[in-house]
């Protein structure tokens, strides 16, 4: 049993990035992601459901259609992989818990949006606006994060990047802010504080090395979403021991 049931929660994890791959391929082009059925985007053929179990019918098909032969995007089981170990890696933390279901949820959107802004350049409001809403309602259920440190959280985030979005003149997009907002609602004032140090570092490590190997240059836009939401996941993981270590090595 204690090695079934990690296994069954990646397996779900990976199930639920398999949704995850069509919400990031069908939002951006406002299409619905409920139907029609899974289809190969090159010549329209339905995936039969033994074509589209994850991580394995990539590694079948040899990363192609079974159909037309063209390719499939490495994205698909790169996405099933990260949604199936964050599960893991959530249930090894949290155990059955509610904080297991509610960061498992905040995980998963997250992974669609960095996805999405990766690939499209744009954080889709049919995740975050909602997103903002259902934090509030279940910070009421996670014990160290209570409907006023939420609202808090909220406040600060979304506060903090419009005051940039107006002091730089549109530096900073409207789906950014209410990004950081929904990871207020969900993690509370503190934890969106340490988000937004951590993608702004992330972000700032990766735009050098893309600079450094002259793939972007200083005014090439570099989308924020993948950085914010790796930031998040990194603090529902290690939030309070990174708070905690910046607050020895600063007081003492």
């Amino acid at each position: 049993m204690d090695t079934i049931l990690p296994i069954f929660i990646f397996t779900v994890g990976a199930a639920i990035g398999s949704f995850s791959n069509v919400c990031v391929y069908r939002l951006p082009k406002k299409l619905s992601i409920i139907s029609p059925s899974s289809q190969c985007p090159n010549c329209g053929k339905s995936i039969s459901p033994f074509d589209n179990i994850p991580i394995i019918s990539f590694l079948i098909l040899r990363g192609r259609c079974r159909y037309c032969q063209s390719p499939i995007s490495w994205r698909y089981p790169i996405v099933e992989l990260i949604t199936g170990l964050i599960f893991l890696s959530l249930y090894l933390n949290f155990r059955i818990s509610p904080q297991f279901f509610i960061y498992a949820l905040l995980c998963t959107s997250l992974i669609i949006i960095a996805f999405i802004d990766l690939e499209h350049k744009i954080i889709p409001d049919v995740i975050t606006l909602p997103g903002i809403i259902i934090g509030l309602t279940l910070s009421l259920t996670i014990p160290h994060i209570t409907l006023i440190n939420s609202i808090k959280g909220l406040l600060l985030g979304g506060g903090l990047f419009y005051a940039i979005a107006i002091i730089s003149r549109g530096g900073m997009g409207g789906g950014d802010i209410k990004l950081i907002a929904m990871v207020g609602s969900f993690l509370g004032w503190k934890n969106v504080l340490l988000t937004i140090f951590l993608g702004s570092l992330f972000g700032s490590i990766v735009g050098i090395v893309l600079i450094i190997l002259k793939k972007k240059n200083r005014k090439d836009m570099v989308p924020f979403g993948p950085f914010l939401s790796l930031g998040a996941i990194v603090s529902i993981f290690y939030g309070r021991e990174i708070i905690y270590l910046w607050l020895t090595i600063t007081f003492g």
